[in-house]
């Protein structure tokens, strides 16, 4: 990469930036899921190197920053996988999985705090960039979590296929009318956030209470 970015490298890769590559970053790992789960070894050796390319094109252009570099990412990934499994790297007791998230979000409450990255409301910690259902899910599932959000009573509970049959028909119906599904679920998901954002101050109530998650 070092050879790629040098000025006897490709023209193409000597342009690129930490912005111009953050798309980049999401349509490899879409590519990625696409081969897990068509459970094809030889796509995801193909998959798994691009994601893993992204990382080191990144890598390379913060060493040139002067920034950071590839050791010491991994160095920061290794230390932290050792630092939040206490019952395997030293000599915490764990009796289950639940047991383990609660040490994980300890540890790593404990490690922002004070910091520019801790998270004194329930509701953080969801990346802006997610796909509008997919945050949807994150915010409700967390203001559930926290006691902030309530739910709401449906005259009829629709079952899996036909729930889903709604989702379609309301995308086309957006759809008809000129709408974007997705900006519209995007915007009321930003509403409900501010929403439940106020209503947990008014509550005096900032803590780190989530559920499981992806560890990171």
């Amino acid at each position: 990469m070092a050879r790629l970015r040098s000025p006897q490298g490709c023209p193409w890769d000597r342009e690129q930036s930490h912005l111009t590559l953050r798309r980049h970053a999401i349509e490899e790992v879409y590519e990625l899921i696409d081969a897990i789960e068509a459970r094809d070894d030889q796509e995801m050796i193909e998959e798994l190197g691009d994601v893993l390319l992204q990382v080191v094109f990144h890598c390379q252009l913060a060493r040139e920053r002067g920034a950071f570099d590839f050791e010491l990412v991994v160095r920061r990934l290794v230390n932290k996988l050792i630092r939040r499994h206490p019952h395997v790297f030293g000599t915490t007791k764990v009796r289950n999985v639940d047991e383990v998230w609660a040490n994980w979000e300890r540890i790593k409450t404990a490690e922002k705090r004070g910091t520019r990255h801790e998270r004194p409301s329930a509701l953080d910690g969801i990346p802006r960039h997610l796909p509008a259902l997919l945050r949807a899910e994150k915010l409700v599932k967390k203001a559930r979590k926290a006691g902030l959000a309530r739910d709401t009573a449906f005259a009829r509970r629709p079952t899996q296929p036909a729930l889903a049959r709604e989702l379609f028909a309301l995308v086309a119906y957006a759809q008809a009318r000129g709408w974007t599904a997705e900006t519209l679920l995007a915007r009321e998901t930003k509403r409900r956030e501010h929403q439940w954002r106020r209503q947990e101050i008014a509550r005096g109530q900032r803590t780190n209470r989530v559920g499981r998650g992806a560890m990171s």
